[in-house]
């Protein structure tokens, strides 16, 4: 039998920490979330050192995402890609910054606490956002983890920038760090 649809989720602790009630307001305090959900997933064994938020114009949480790869046996459960397959069925919108008929509706955020692999990033050029805000390096999360981040164009940032996306890095770093380190310290990919 061939299986026919796919059901992915986040952890319940989720629910219960994300106050989407709240404005984000400034890149730190975006960023600041999303290194607390990389924290909070490695502390609860819910998934690896990796957390993302899309936020909408008014710095409002549209959705989150941890990262879900072995609980769930998928290799597309990064952080990022959840927090924009949420966001894209919250919104009913494949492209986030666009409506339906092509209109603009941002801009969009998405914070994340280490800069994207290869496939996040891929997934990050189709996804609608206006502003990616980075935590650690790929750097960062290949030192302190066993994780392989994959091959990215030499200039991927300016590739996001000539599509309209801004880029910022380094924001919350150390932070984003310290879970990197604490991760790779209990022995990396264990979830």
């Amino acid at each position: 039998m061939l299986y026919a649809q796919i059901h992915l989720t986040l952890p319940a602790w989720v629910h219960e920490r994300v106050d989407t009630a709240r404005a984000y307001p400034g890149d730190e305090a975006k960023v600041a979330l999303a290194v607390e959900l990389s924290r909070l997933n490695v502390e609860a064994a819910t998934g690896g050192p990796f957390g993302a938020a899309v936020f909408d114009a008014q710095d409002r949480i549209i959705a989150v995402g941890v990262n879900r790869v072995l609980p769930h046996a998928c290799s597309l459960a990064h952080a990022e890609t959840m927090a924009y397959m949420l966001a894209q069925a919250r919104t009913q919108r494949p492209r986030l910054n666009q409506t339906l008929e092509g209109a603009p509706c941002g801009p969009i955020t998405l914070a994340t606490s280490s800069q994207p692999c290869c496939q996040c990033y891929g997934a990050t050029v189709w996804a609608g956002i206006d502003r990616l805000l980075i935590g650690a390096r790929s750097e960062d999360v290949e030192t302190l983890t066993e994780f392989d981040e994959g091959p990215l164009p030499a200039d991927w940032i300016g590739e996001l920038e000539r599509r309209g996306i801004n880029v910022v890095r380094d924001l919350q770093r150390d932070a984003a760090r310290a879970v990197l380190r604490a991760y790779g310290e209990q022995g990396g990919l264990k979830y």
